[in-house]
């Protein structure tokens, strides 16, 4: 190969490279191993891991350990979904269009709106598009309200996709710091439904706050949580947002997921990315399509509503599939049984003195306790005992410093949840 480059020597391929920015040292790996050997090599490297799907988690702000059937990976998997890429060739593509088709009925049918479209990358991106279209929908407003209980990592994409619009973001605390907030240069406001603190705050109070000033109401949501409370879309919130991993998406790490973006009406031609939709061929049969495509590539650059040039269909299909396999009841007796299991553990919890700083807000499957002392030990401490605990939302906020956030799901059992209050028990009087 370096003779066909007219090259001495491998180190000629990097001449264009700095020699400041190179690696000047050796690398000192161990000598190279036979194909059989170096899998040997790697699999006993493997069984050094910890199964974590066999430690009872606690942990959720967005990502949930929920049981996916099987039936979801060995369709998803399919050479021809697998395979697929974007559906520029509808007559090609039916297949993939109407996989979407159906994943956007379900998601508008979800959030109680008018339409979803195809997929975002995941739930932070959701939002942060969601304030873009606020802006383009109030031409002239700059500002961009939000909760302070909206997930820390979609407000810092919030912030970053403002700050290169030249818009700003304001953070509030709580509903009754909105309306100080709230003036005729407010494009939008966000607000989370359940919040970080797994509260059910007045989401419709904070649309109605921004409706009186001419502002769109941003809301997001987990998914399960909307086969049981009221969708955002009735109570008339514009646009309804979300990170769909709890529906049929492995937490791999945190990713790959998929976000959703639902509207009303009026801002269809406003969603980023593409919106497929129904057609009948000149014989009548039924079809499907790009119905709207929005973004550069497709049409003007200053009539787009975004950059977004992808989604996350093969994730958007498993949640497809997930839905429908468990249907609506059996989303809402999945939602039922992590709520039940939940309030249980909060009892439990709150009998050795470890209790909730909003007692008063109701909650559905997640919630923060107060916890004094270094809550990271207490993680380790039970980490150590096979159990992965909650989060230290003080590692986000100061204002939330001394907050053990815990999620309850439906793979978690009342002997799980025993073992947990157990072990805190026993950090507490350490």
């Amino acid at each position: 190969m370096l003779e066909s480059l007219s090259l001495a020597s491998i180190d000629a391929l990097f001449e264009d490279i700095p020699a400041a920015a190179r690696l000047n040292r050796p690398l000192n790996l161990p000598p190279p191993l036979s194909e059989m050997d170096l899998a040997q090599h790697l699999r006993r490297l493997a069984e050094r891991n910890i199964d974590v799907n066999q430690m009872p988690s606690f942990l959720g702000g967005g990502y949930y350990d929920r049981y996916i059937p099987a039936a979801v990976g060995a369709l998803a998997s399919r050479g021809e979904f697998v395979t697929s890429y974007t559906p520029y060739q509808a007559e090609l593509s039916q297949g993939t269009l109407a996989a979407i088709f159906e994943f956007q009925s379900m998601i508008q049918s979800l959030t109680g709106t008018y339409a979803a479209q195809a997929s975002m990358y995941d739930g932070a991106s959701a939002v942060g598009e969601a304030s873009l279209l606020a802006l383009a929908h109030a031409r002239g407003r700059r500002r961009i309200v939000a909760l302070r209980g909206v997930h820390p990592d979609s407000r810092e994409v919030m912030a970053t996709y403002l700050q290169a619009r030249g818009a700003e973001l304001v953070v509030v605390d709580s509903i009754s710091d909105l309306p100080a907030a709230m003036d005729a240069d407010v494009a939008g406001v966000v607000t989370q439904y359940p919040n970080m603190l797994g509260s059910l705050t007045d989401a419709a109070g904070a649309v109605q706050m921004a409706h009186d000033v001419g502002a769109l109401a941003i809301v997001a949501v987990d998914p399960v949580a909307m086969a049981v409370l009221k969708p955002p879309g009735e109570m008339g919130a514009d646009v309804v947002v979300g990170e769909g991993q709890p529906l049929g998406n492995h937490l791999s790490y945190g990713g790959p997921t998929f976000g959703f973006f639902a509207v009303q009406e009026p801002l269809v031609r406003k969603l980023p990315g593409r919106l497929v939709g129904a057609a009948r061929d000149a014989n009548g049969a039924r079809g499907f399509v790009l119905t709207l495509q929005a973004r550069e590539q497709h049409i003007r650059r200053e009539k787009a509503t975004s950059n977004i040039c992808s989604n996350h269909s093969l994730n958007a299909l498993a949640a497809t599939i997930y839905m429908a396999l468990l249907g609506p009841q059996g989303l809402k007796e999945v939602a039922l049984a992590s709520a039940q299991m939940a309030h249980y553990l909060e009892r439990q919890l709150a009998a050795i003195g470890v209790r909730r700083p909003d007692a008063a807000a109701p909650f559905l499957y997640e919630f923060a306790v107060e916890v004094a002392g270094d809550i990271t030990a207490l993680n380790r401490h039970l980490w150590e005992r096979g159990l992965l605990g909650g989060m230290n939302l003080g590692l986000w906020e100061d204002q939330w410093q001394g907050l053990w956030q815990l999620a309850v799901t439906e793979r978690r059992s009342k002997a799980d949840c025993d073992r947990l209050v157990e072990e805190v028990a026993k950090w507490m009087s350490r």
